[in-house]
């Protein structure tokens, strides 16, 4: 495969044409930014050039500077690894060329891609190309010039939505806006571009330089103005994320003092924010998501995904709605099955409004929403099951009921049929016990809502085939999920992970705590809701059941709440009856109920362990570590016993199934940040206070021992892949 390389080559018009090619989005590399440096010497320098065209190969400009070597500078330190593109090369080489340079530009123009193209001094694009600044997800700001060149050519207010959404606008919007000059076919981008550059060397076109205009900055006051509403909007909507900020900062640096005032302050902005520990967690999780596709034994033996054409889902509740939905929405046919007509309509109802709420939201056309839905079939029985590629059961968490439904579905499916269960927390091989077919029963854990919800935890057992794994990741990524393979126990990885986490809020409104300020404290942060509020979305029978299972698999470290029985006992059922911790009312936020404090006093008498009668003080910092050191010491005991394939796979699963906040990085990463000694300590005093529920895992002891990183890899002492 050819190397990351820059071509130049010149015509007879006398127009070299430099090229960029990095398969598959021509990403910034190293060789890129010092090939485009070199070439663009060369054709300044050389007296048969006439003007310069700036492109990318295989129908892509460029999506921006490569991420690699930001992973590269986390891993080392050394910031010096960031080259200096914005000046050395846009301002100097590209903005200051004598001779004129036009982007050429087609399929995406992302980040460091646009920069270029922005530097350039005309845009001519091609239809339906992507034009953005996403920069702000990875935990830095544009840094080759973008945060002065866009407001310059689209207009400050414009500028900082997309700059701060980081959302892309079609090349169609780009021309309305005036950041591009032209579109024209991808046939005859080149052509256009080549005579556009001569065009601006005979005069007959202007040499835009972007930096040094002003016409739609407006005036100062207004301008400052525009910064300030941005400020507090961003204060609100990403109050932990400092590259917002640090973002209108820089702006406003150019607005005030110009715009080469405004690039130096960028390139050193930048660097800053690169060493940030936001950067560092955001992207931790772009390379975790990637790492998941890589399962050792299923995807490096040289197998090739089955299609998978027809799915049965059976159970038409909430979850089966949800996963039947993803699937007729990605061009699956299913059929879904249900007990009794009245379940099976309405089950097919819930599908028919998930598909209108898209349209409604403009995420789904109407003409896709009829397909999807003429996809869809209903069924009572197991006739329309002979001819399924995969089979998913969605029904509630019953051992006896999964098990009589694996034993009938085995009967009559095809051989090859996937056989797959959408439990939460129940042990897989309880489930496929009365079959044969054990090697093609695998779970399906999808989280709600399922047809929104990205993650898909992917739980094999040790006699699940490969193939089988396989083309249930190919039906998750088809469906826009991002498949996470994981092995088999009670709760998988991520609620297994998690199970303390709820539990920990309970023990702290035992020994006294606020509900009402766990959740704040919670919300700040950065997930996004709080335990309690959370349990009251869910329902309590949800938190009754799973309870359950949790106590039956490890009565060694769990804490029995006597609060929503309590709850449930009062006739209290969270938002399905519209009062639980907090009170639901149509059309308002829901508001915290001072009615249920006698139930939580009830509560507290019954586990009777505050410390002499009396509620314990804590920091809010203490109430975040006590709820969230037990979910990181029971994420030791997943990666010791090899639930996981590598310790990123379980820092996506919880940023995506569970919102832990994507910039802190995942829980694994976020405890190596906070430290592993600290971690092992504070869970090493509370469990002298408070008993087993915080005692540290012997995974984790060790590596605080020993100074390790808790996701530096290591031999499991068993494995469950």
């Amino acid at each position: 495969m050819a190397k990351p390389h820059v071509t130049l080559e010149v015509g007879n018009d006398g127009v070299a044409v430099i090229s960029m090619f990095n398969p598959p989005v021509n990403a910034l590399a190293l060789p890129i930014i010092a090939g485009l440096k070199e070439k663009f010497d060369e054709a300044t320098r050389r007296n048969d050039v006439q003007a310069i065209v700036l492109t990318g190969k295989n129908g892509k400009f460029s999506g921006g500077f490569d991420i690699g070597v930001m992973q590269k500078v986390h891993q080392t330190g050394d910031v010096s690894l960031v080259p200096d593109v914005s000046v050395d090369l846009v301002v100097n080489t590209i903005e200051d060329c004598k001779k004129p340079v036009v982007a050429a530009v087609e399929g995406l123009a992302l980040g460091g891609g646009l920069e270029l193209a922005m530097g350039c001094h005309a845009r001519i694009v091609a239809p339906k190309t992507q034009l953005g600044l996403p920069e702000l997800t990875l935990g830095v700001i544009p840094g080759f010039g973008g945060t002065q060149r866009l407001p310059r050519l689209v207009g400050l207010s414009k500028a900082i939505e997309m700059m701060l959404s980081s959302k892309p606008i079609t090349s169609e919007e780009g021309k309305k806006l005036g950041l591009v000059d032209v579109i024209v076919s991808s046939q005859e981008l080149l052509k256009v571009s080549r005579q556009w550059a001569l065009d601006i060397k005979e005069k007959h076109k202007p040499r835009m330089r972007s930096l040094h205009r002003t016409d739609k900055i407006g005036s100062l006051s207004e301008a400052l103005k525009l910064l300030k509403a941005a400020r507090q909007q961003a204060k609100k909507t990403a109050p932990n994320m400092p590259q917002h900020q640090a973002c209108l900062d820089v702006i406003e640096e150019g607005v005030v003092h110009g715009g080469y005032h405004g690039v130096l302050k960028e390139a050193k902005v930048f660097k800053e924010l690169v060493m940030s520990d936001t950067s560092k967690g955001l992207i931790h999780v772009f390379f975790a998501q990637r790492a998941t596709s890589k399962v050792p034994n299923v995807t490096d033996i040289g197998l090739r995904p089955t299609q998978i054409k027809k799915v049965a889902v059976i159970g038409g509740g909430l979850m089966g709605s949800g996963i039947a939905t993803a699937l007729i929405m990605s061009n699956i046919y299913v059929v879904l099955k249900e007990i009794n007509s009245e379940y099976l309509q309405k089950g097919i109802k819930t599908i028919e409004a998930n598909v209108r709420g898209l349209v409604t939201r403009g995420k789904l056309t109407k003409d896709k929403s009829d397909k999807a839905l003429s996809m869809l079939n209903g069924a009572l029985d197991y006739s329309d099951f002979r001819d399924v590629d995969m089979v998913i059961e969605a029904v509630i968490e019953s051992v006896p009921l999964k098990q009589k439904i694996f034993s009938e579905i085995e009967k009559v499916c095809p051989p090859h049929c996937i056989l797959a269960t959408n439990t939460s927390t129940i042990d897989l091989n309880i489930i496929g016990e009365k079959t044969s077919a054990r090697d093609r029963i695998i779970g399906a854990h999808f989280f709600s809502p399922a047809h929104i919800m990205p993650l898909l935890e992917i739980v094999r057992t040790e006699k699940t085939s490969p193939q089988v794994i396989l083309d249930l990741m190919t039906v998750g990524k088809s469906i826009k999920k991002v498949p996470v393979v994981v092995g088999n126990c009670t709760g998988f990885a991520v609620n297994r992970t998690f199970f303390p986490y709820s539990q920990g809020a309970h023990f702290l409104v035992n020994l006294g705590v606020d509900v009402f300020r766990i959740d704040k404290v919670i919300r700040n942060f950065g997930l996004p809701i709080g335990p309690f509020q959370l349990q009251d979305l869910a329902g309590y029978g949800v938190a009754v059941a799973v309870g359950k299972e949790f106590a039956n698999a490890f009565p060694d470290r769990t804490f029995l709440s006597p609060l929503v029985g309590l709850l449930i006992k009062s006739g209290r059922n969270g938002k399905n009856n519209g009062k639980g911790y907090y009170i639901y009312e149509k059309g308002s936020k829901p508001n915290p109920d001072p009615s249920v404090m006698p139930i939580i006093e009830e509560s507290r008498r019954l586990t009777n362990i505050m410390p002499n009668g009396k509620p314990i003080n804590v920091t809010d910092r203490e109430i975040v570590e006590m709820m969230l050191f037990p979910v990181v010491n029971e994420a030791c005991r997943v990666l010791d016993e090899g639930v996981v394939v590598r310790a990123s796979d379980l820092d996506i699963a919880s940023v995506l199934g569970m919102s832990f906040p994507s910039y802190r990085g995942g829980i694994v990463f976020w405890a190596d940040m906070v430290g592993p000694k600290h971690i092992y300590t504070s869970l090493k005093k509370w469990s002298q206070l408070y008993g087993n529920f915080y005692k540290p895992s012997r995974y984790l002891e060790e590596r605080a021992s020993k100074g390790m990183l808790l996701s530096a890899p290591a031999s499991p002492t068993r494995s469950r892949m």
